[in-house]
């Protein structure tokens, strides 16, 4: 599996989470499972966790050639199947290699190449993800985490039935001893990347707190971009109510989310929002952008949440949410009864059959029964 960041990268997030998901779940059916990713500190360049073995190499960039190199001179040992996971650019792991690849795909970029990598870089970026990779990868098996990932898929021209959707899982509920807050808060989950803008949320808290006295923002996470949001708080004259807290464990973070009355995710594109589903377990409902994507799956719109589609309708629904305990209770108990649906086990036994379809040169698609509206448990996949 060659993935940018693992867990214990600073960096890491949710497509990070998933993929150790499905490495587990595949170890689990007598699978060895080794995975390649950029080196970082604190983490030792070989090691093997849980059964699972992780090799650390190269930096962002550098990791990519590093890998070509490994797996053509076979410092892996023998190689049954790749997992490319793609996120912008992929591992180019079919110019290396015979052996089946499978492509997982979180969500397509074409919103953030120009916001992260602005000029050349980001155009140079978008035309190997929207043009090369399609074409490289043209016979291989795809994997994405929901519906609108696999449709953005089918208008790069990856089409025919080799795109399999497989959501992620919502870990069980972690008991912690907090409670809701006495006062009005909403928290904000992730890393802190620009196309996450969280300035967005740190807004629409200062223009509910006239409205909503003791209103607080509890921003959980860390990233390059950190600074630059700091300044913002600063210019916007948030700091009294607004609180940074970098990155934090399992335990605060499971805290927040029990304290939180609701979570806001303001992300320009989300290819499912796993913290959509944490916060559920806890009874905190979601306000998110309707166009980041696999959020029109993760949340039930006006059921375990709220889709808006600009940044007035989400300061507006954060209010109606925080300002209306009827309607919170009723999002709090959608919220998880909806993320209870979407269990990991699930998931792991459908991308395992995906990888064994490919190893065994057969390619597997989900089923397409009309439906958008992401109430599917996880997703239904049929050989074509």
């Amino acid at each position: 599996m060659f993935s940018w960041r693992d867990t214990t990268n600073p960096e890491g997030g949710g497509a990070e989470r998933y993929l150790e998901k499905m490495a587990a779940g595949l170890r689990d059916r007598g699978c060895r499972v080794t995975i390649f990713c950029a080196a970082h500190r604190g983490a030792p360049a070989d090691e093997v966790v849980d059964g699972i073995r992780f090799v650390r190499r190269g930096s962002k960039m550098s990791i990519y050639l590093r890998g070509m190199l490994m797996l053509l001179t076979r410092r892996f040992g023998r190689v049954d199947a790749v997992v490319d996971v793609q996120n912008g650019l992929p591992f180019f792991t079919r110019l290396v290699t015979r052996k089946p690849v499978v492509v997982l795909v979180h969500h397509v970029h074409r919103e953030q190449w120009p916001v992260v990598y602005p000029g050349i870089t980001g155009r140079v970026g978008w035309w190997i993800e929207a043009r090369l990779a399609p074409w490289l990868y043209r016979r291989c098996q795809y994997v994405a985490v929901s519906r609108a990932t696999r449709e953005e898929l089918r208008q790069l021209g990856i089409t025919g039935p080799r795109i399999a959707v497989v959501h992620n899982g919502t870990d069980r509920l972690v008991q912690v001893s907090a409670t809701k807050s006495a006062h009005p808060s909403v928290c904000v989950v992730g890393r802190l990347v620009p196309h996450k803008q969280v300035e967005h949320a740190v807004d629409a808290v200062t223009a509910l707190r006239p409205t909503l006295p003791g209103l607080t923002l509890t921003v959980v996470g860390s990233g390059w971009w950190e600074d630059a949001l700091r300044d913002h708080v600063a210019a916007s004259g948030a700091g009294g109510y607004v609180a940074l807290t970098g990155h934090v464990d399992e335990v605060v973070k499971q805290e927040i989310y029990e304290r939180s009355w609701v979570m806001a995710l303001p992300s320009i594109k989300e290819g499912w929002g796993l913290v959509v589903g944490e916060a559920a377990m806890h009874g905190t409902p979601t306000v998110a952008y309707r166009s980041a994507g696999g959020t029109r799956e993760s949340i039930d719109d006006g059921v375990s949440g709220l889709l808006v589609d600009s940044w007035a309708e989400f300061t507006e629904a954060l209010g109606r949410i925080l300002g209306d305990t009827d309607v919170r209770r009723r999002l709090a108990d959608g919220a998880r009864t909806h993320s209870g649906r979407f269990t990991w086990e699930h998931s792991q036994a459908a991308f395992a059959h995906v990888v064994a379809s490919a190893v065994q040169g057969s390619r597997v698609s989900s089923q397409d029964d009309g439906g958008e509206d992401g109430h599917s448990p996880a997703a239904e996949l049929v050989d074509p």
